[in-house]
């Protein structure tokens, strides 16, 4: 069992209150650390499950000096992607407001990428879920924004609130990957990881 047997202790690199609840979930001890800033920049090239990728591999590389010997640490980045486009946290509730119009009657992907790192080995992986909103009134959309905190959001919303209660329609693929943490292929990619290890 890899509660009892897993070699590394883990390490969680994010500031996000809503992944150490979804990792708890799996009954692993692990600590959390607050990762260093960095530059959320990517190449413009990049599509799709690319952003997250490149993002949650950058924020490992602005750990590195903080693993230590016998640490595994977990970095992610979460991105919705609609019409071609990335809808990442917005600046301030007029653009919540934008997003969740476009999103309004569509059905968008969310892509959740996770960066596992050690002293001596990464390992990368990006899971994918696909939302369908209903049509959303103007008025429930400037309520949702008002009354909870979509600033700190990817696609400006949490479909574990209000919103998902009464807007999503659908969902394909995981729902825990859309909150931002595909806990199900982590705990594989976990076992996967300490298997290559003992090798």
């Amino acid at each position: 069992m890899i509660i009892d047997k897993f070699p590394y202790k883990l390490i969680l690199a994010s500031n996000s209150s809503r992944r150490r609840h979804l990792l708890a979930g799996l009954g692993l001890p692990f600590e959390f650390r607050t990762p260093p800033e960095i530059d959320e920049g990517y190449p413009p090239d990049l599509r799709g499950e690319q952003i997250p990728l490149f993002l949650a591999r950058a924020k490992a590389e602005a750990c590195r000096t903080l693993i230590n010997a016998g640490e595994l640490f977990i970095t992610a980045d979460t991105i919705v992607w609609h019409q071609n486009k990335v809808f990442g946290k917005p600046r301030h509730h007029e653009e919540a407001v934008e997003m969740l119009r476009a999103l309004s009657g569509c059905t968008h992907q969310v892509f959740t990428a996770v960066c596992l790192t050690t002293q001596q080995a990464q390992r990368s992986f990006c899971s994918s879920s696909e939302v369908r909103f209903c049509r959303l009134e103007e008025e429930e959309i400037r309520w949702y924004v008002e009354h909870y905190s979509p600033l700190d959001k990817a696609g400006a919303y949490g479909i574990q609130e209000w919103i998902g209660y009464v807007g999503v329609e659908h969902i394909s693929g995981s729902y825990f990957n859309v909150m931002g943490l595909p806990v199900h292929r982590l705990y594989r990619e976990l076992l996967a990881f300490a298997s290559q290890a003992a090798e």
